[in-house]
């Protein structure tokens, strides 16, 4: 009775063990990485309270904004750490995201970097960046995400300009 308790244990913490090993490990990084590289850019942003660099981009053409986020921390995909370049589209319930989720799987199969994906109460546009990416690389897809996230946003919601 005991060796097989023992045995159960073993096999127990063997999946925990695995699970946590397969699992993306997400990591606080220098932050002063992106800091350095926003402030080479001259680009304005503010951290907020998840430690995610904030920015809010202005476009003129059509007096509209879009916020763009960047991670304040990076995740492991091994051997690669990941930092996410995303920007809110809509809210799932408020826009009935759920009704849109087969075209918005279908834009992304026509994407060449990024995808709309669900992240809590908001679809978002993402763009999953090697930490190591250089000053322009990371400048390339901040626009990148501004520009296809607000194109996005005007398709679902018509004038309205939330994020």
């Amino acid at each position: 009775m005991i060796s097989r308790l023992i045995g159960a244990t073993r096999v127990g913490l063997m999946g925990v063990a695995m699970a946590a090993a397969l699992a993306p490990a997400v990591t606080q990084a220098e932050d002063n990485s992106v800091k350095r590289k926003l402030d080479s850019m001259g680009q304005k942003y503010e951290i907020d309270k998840d430690g995610d660099f904030k920015m809010t981009f202005k476009f003129s053409e059509d007096n509209r904004t879009q916020v763009v986020f960047v991670s304040g921390k990076v995740e492991e995909a091994a051997p690669l750490m990941i930092r996410q370049v995303f920007g809110p589209v809509a809210n799932v319930e408020d826009d009935n995201i759920k009704s849109k989720a087969l075209d918005l799987l279908r834009d992304n199969f026509g994407l060449r970097i990024g995808a709309y994906e669900i992240s809590g109460d908001y679809l978002i546009f993402n763009v999953k960046l090697h930490d190591g990416a250089s000053v322009k690389e990371l400048e390339k897809a901040i626009h990148l995400v501004a520009g296809v996230a607000d194109e996005k946003e005007k398709e679902i919601s018509g004038t309205r300009d939330t994020y």
